[in-house]
């Protein structure tokens, strides 16, 4: 009887603790800065790179190796596309041209990407729309964290959730 019990307990806890590691959660980590010093907004973008290798793929129907040694040309210059058409900010209304700068990985799977938009003087709203990855899986979730003004404001941006406007 006891010996049951055990193999039981063991039963369960093998169950619960595999299904924790099948279940992969999507999330992207986003930081938009205002530098007012330099009047600028620095963004850095974090996203697995499997997911967004994945995403680019649906979307473009290429075979992509973004992050990877496979890496090429072609590969850059359509994730600089990619994040053109899913993550935009207007200041005061007006659209603003992210220009990306550099990327570089971060713990094997996390590509983080740097980009800034110039000239940026004091404004009254932000609006970010953010559907890095969102086309690709209803469940991911973008986590947004901007600083302007001495102040911090966190966004969640999700399939139901792709735009907001910050006041200032």
């Amino acid at each position: 009887m006891k010996n049951r019990l055990i193999y039981c307990l063991l039963g369960v806890l093998f169950l619960l603790t595999s299904a924790f590691t099948f279940h992969k959660f999507y999330v992207g980590v986003f930081q938009v800065n205002y530098a007012a010093e330099k009047k600028m907004l620095q963004i850095t973008s974090r996203i697995f790179i499997d997911d967004l290798n994945n995403a680019m793929e649906k979307k473009y129907r290429k075979k992509t190796f973004v992050g990877t040694s496979k890496e090429t040309q072609a590969d850059i210059d359509l994730l600089k596309k990619y994040l053109t058409e899913n993550f935009t900010i207007k200041v005061n209304g007006q659209s603003k041209t992210i220009a990306f700068l550099s990327k570089e990985i971060e713990a094997d799977d996390v590509l983080v990407c740097y980009s800034r938009i110039k000239d940026v003087d004091k404004f009254k709203t932000l609006e970010i729309s953010n559907t890095i990855l969102v086309d690709w899986n209803a469940e991911q979730q973008n986590i947004t964290h901007i600083s302007a003004f001495d102040t911090k404001r966190s966004v969640l941006f999700t399939e139901s959730s792709r735009k907001e406007v910050l006041k200032y």
